[in-house]
């Protein structure tokens, strides 16, 4: 049994991940400031003591609104110290949207460190529909990506697939496209949600200058604001719809689709239990 680190390892893609390790035999710590094992991007005191024994790290950053390619380098240096023979990076496709942004950054440096690693680019995740940036409240959801498609990806994928790259610490030095079989339309998307929850769930696509000003209004950083929005353009104009074939390269089998998804997870999210008249 190995130890395998887990960075953000209550998150979406952490926890999941912690889920597949386990299912292979091995030992997956969630590390953040509010798990057991304490780690901390602005305590450095923390790195050393939450990847010793570690064989390897998946690494989830702090978040895109700001460069955090430096603390990163630090870390990587800690973590090669500890003896970690492997770092995989979740990343994002939307990196192509957005040159010298915060995830293109951290990719460079984790590329130019002292451990072995592998990034991982997913598409849109599936689950944004369930617990992010796509949830319907009060049964709309609405985004700045007219009529176009996206592939959105089970992150239960990404986490297998980060498993088993972990695990067999392969395809290092190379950057792996995710997602989803086939790409489908926020309209499609919302028919499927809405006939496995029995709850009406529609589609209203929204200006993007509106969506950053709502967004602004809310007080969100700039930085996710730019990234945020790069991202939705990628899926505006259809540049995100290609689909990738990563996860069938690693795990040998189809990613998988949304439909699917949404069958296994979506009855266990917070507005599927919402029925006409309540509030979402």
């Amino acid at each position: 049994m190995a130890r395998y680190v887990v960075l953000g390892g209550n998150g979406k893609a952490g926890r999941r991940l912690i889920g597949a390790l386990e299912e292979r035999g091995h030992q997956g710590v969630a590390a953040s400031r509010s798990s057991e094992a304490r780690f901390d991007w602005q305590d450095t005191s923390t790195w050393g003591p939450a990847v010793a024994g570690a064989e390897g790290v998946f690494i989830v950053g702090p978040g895109s609104a700001r460069d955090w390619s430096g603390p990163l380098t630090g870390f990587l240096e800690v973590a090669a110290a500890a003896g970690v023979r492997h770092a995989v990076l979740l990343s994002a496709r939307g990196v192509e949207f957005l040159p010298g942004g915060a995830v293109d950054l951290a990719e460079r440096a984790l590329a130019s460190g002292p451990v072995p690693w592998t990034v991982l680019r997913p598409s849109h995740f599936a689950q944004n529909f369930a617990e992010a940036m796509f949830v319907p409240i009060g049964g709309l959801i609405t985004a700045p990506v007219g009529g176009a498609a996206e592939p959105f990806i089970d992150v239960r994928d990404i986490a297998e697939v980060a498993a088993k790259v972990l695990v067999d610490r392969a395809l290092t030095g190379e950057r792996i496209a995710l997602s989803g079989p086939a790409a489908l339309t926020f309209e499609e998307a919302a028919a499927i949600l809405s006939a496995v929850s029995g709850v009406v769930v529609r589609f209203e696509p929204e200006e993007p200058t509106a969506h950053a000003a709502r967004l602004r209004a809310a007080g969100t950083p700039e930085g996710y604001v730019r990234w945020r929005m790069a991202m939705l353009e990628g899926i505006r104009t259809g540049a995100d719809a290609y689909v990738s074939g990563g996860v069938e390269q690693v795990l040998g089998r189809p990613a998988t689709g949304f439909a699917a998804w949404a069958a296994r997870e979506v009855l266990a999210a917070a507005w599927a239990t919402q029925r006409p008249g309540q509030a979402a």
